[in-house]
This record gives structure tokens, sequence and C-alpha cells, in this order.
């Protein structure tokens, strides 16, 4: 998919410099952030999706939910592990929430 930049409404409107538009163009869209997944979890992630599709990460954030609840925290970090693959800022928030409770 290529990257098209609109160009400016008027001649007075700012630009962004060829420097920049180049720098912009070697970034990927999706680039944001280092991750430290591991291959394991990325396998468990990508069969979990294949289960429940666009629904996967909710699925996990509820599995991850229901693991802290019984006490099980082993399971918890598994399933926080394979929501944080699917949905960084939704495995953040379950991080942040489950942090405060303790």
């Amino acid at each position: 998919m290529s990257i098209r930049f609109a160009g400016p409404l008027s001649p007075t409107a700012p630009r962004m410099s060829a420097d920049l538009v180049r720098r912009v163009r070697l970034l990927p869209a999706n680039d944001d952030g280092v991750t430290s997944t591991t291959d394991a979890n990325l396998h468990a992630a990508l069969r979990h999706f294949a289960r429940h599709g666009l629904a996967a990460a909710q699925n996990a954030r509820e599995q991850a939910v229901s693991a802290a609840r019984a006490g099980d925290r082993q399971s918890f970090r598994t399933w926080l592990e394979i929501c944080r693959v699917l949905d960084r800022r939704m495995a953040r928030r379950l991080d942040r929430n489950a942090l405060a409770a303790h």
C-alpha cells in the first residue's frame, strides 16, 4: 500500500519538508515501539485469534480477569500476555487495574 500526502489547501498552509516526508515514509505504519513478545506468546495469541477472530483480545482480557478473580496468578499473566500481543492498550489498562487491585 502506498502512502500519499494531500497537497495543502492553500498556498499559505504549512508544508512538510521533503526530508521529513522521506523519513516518515521509511517507518512502517504499525511501528509503535519495541515489543518483547516471545515466539510462544505470539503463537498462543495467533491460535487464540484463529478461534475467536476479532473478539480475541476481549476474550483474552475476560480470561485474564477470571484468572485474577480465582487467584491464579500464572494464568492471569499468560492471558495478559496473549491480550498484550493482540491489543497492547487493552492489556496496559488491564495490567494497571490489576496492580491497583493488589
